[in-house]
């Protein structure tokens, strides 16, 4: 995962409020039990010595949902928010949070926002039907949504029986405005893979238009397509089954990319472009070695020292003595996102079962010199 959408939060002044919330606003009753949550995780930064005006900005932002904003369609929410109230992140969740987050401490507590993200894996879904399509691009964190729709000619687009030569020559019309149409749609999805490279292309709709489609799938996006019978354009359309086969299919992808990232270990190792363990990982990343960081999505409480920039790393005092500084105390995994953000490395968080025992983070390196420890 691209984590530069970060970099926001690593330049701005802590101590930080890091909020993962339910801000699910679908029930009759839905006002009083998002402010009910709100309240909940307002007064816990409170107790936990989080300002007014921080809290404040976290109320605001989480309770828009009452106000029938963007907010109200949303499962889950994550908010950083600095110390001086601004807020330098604010993503939506995948779905509500199974454990919600109120944090106030000096450094962001970004690990339980990385594995909630939506899109993580680039991706267009497409609703057609015989007169265009909807179209929507979900790119990675940070990267914009888009969204379009072509609407074709709706001019002799529905075939009825009849007979005779006239009829014949409807029912060409007919099918040519169809064709003319997903012409349009598969260029403009065309033009949009191109651009933004994504892992999979979801189609949903008439039966009739996802043929004609398909079929007219170009290079670009031809062996990216999903097509699934459930979902489509028209008003009022049930959107659940394409949210939910959508929402496999990232799953699927992001499940695919962790495999290959483990094996990238192994194979890397071999050559030396791999290493395991914190001291081989946190000297990696001082040394701006590190292609992709791994880390287990249930960090050990183990902590390191962080000097004036987040790739002043080090296990202990001796290390800092060596950099020539000082080291704060921080939470590993804490401090490990920021070096990372600050080099450029990617980020893949693991279950903690395919990591090897004992091996809380590991790294891909971009190369190796005469001091790699592996």
């Amino acid at each position: 995962m691209d984590v530069s959408f970060l970099k926001p939060v690593f330049a701005a002044s802590g101590p930080f409020a890091t909020v993962c919330a339910d801000v699910t606003h679908t029930t009759a009753t839905a006002d009083a039990e998002l402010d009910l949550r709100v309240r909940a995780i307002t007064a816990r930064l409170t107790e936990q010595g989080a300002p007014e005006p921080v809290v404040e900005a976290v109320r605001s932002r989480l309770l828009e949902g009452n106000e029938g904003g963007e907010a109200g369609t949303l499962k889950g929410r994550a908010l950083v928010v600095a110390a001086d109230a601004t807020v330098v992140l604010d993503q939506a969740l995948v779905d509500a949070p199974t454990r919600e987050v109120a944090d106030w401490s000096a450094h962001p507590d970004l690990l339980p926002v990385l594995r909630q993200l939506p899109g993580r894996v680039p991706h267009i879904v497409v609703l057609t039907d015989r007169t265009g399509a909807d179209i929507t691009f979900m790119g990675g964190p940070g990267q914009a949504h888009e969204e379009e729709t072509v609407n074709g000619d709706t001019f002799q687009i529905h075939k009825f029986p009849g007979g005779g030569w006239s009829q014949h020559r409807y029912q060409h019309n007919v099918e040519n405005n169809w064709i003319a149409n997903a012409d349009d749609v598969a260029a403009r999805i065309a033009s949009m893979a191109r651009r933004l490279s994504p892992v999979f292309v979801l189609v949903a709709g008439d039966v009739r238009a996802r043929q004609i489609l398909t079929d007219r799938a170009s290079g670009e996006w031809a062996d990216l397509i999903v097509s699934m019978d459930e979902g489509g354009r028209a008003a009022g359309a049930d959107r659940e089954p394409v949210d939910r086969r959508m929402n496999e299919l990232v799953a699927e992808h992001e499940a695919r990319e962790s495999a290959q990232v483990l094996e990238q270990l192994d194979a890397a190792g071999a050559h030396g472009l791999a290493v395991r363990g914190s001291g081989p990982v946190v000297e990696a990343l001082r040394k701006g070695q590190v292609e992709t960081l791994v880390l287990s999505d249930e960090p050990a409480d183990a902590t390191l020292l962080v000097g004036r920039t987040p790739i002043e790393l080090g296990a202990d005092q001796r290390d800092m003595d060596a950099l020539g500084t000082h080291g704060e105390v921080v939470p590993a995994d804490r401090a490990l996102l920021a070096a990372a953000a600050a080099t450029d490395a990617g980020v893949v968080v693991a279950p903690a079962s395919a990591l090897p025992a004992d091996v809380p983070v590991a790294a891909v390196l971009r190369y190796a010199d005469a001091t790699t420890d592996q």
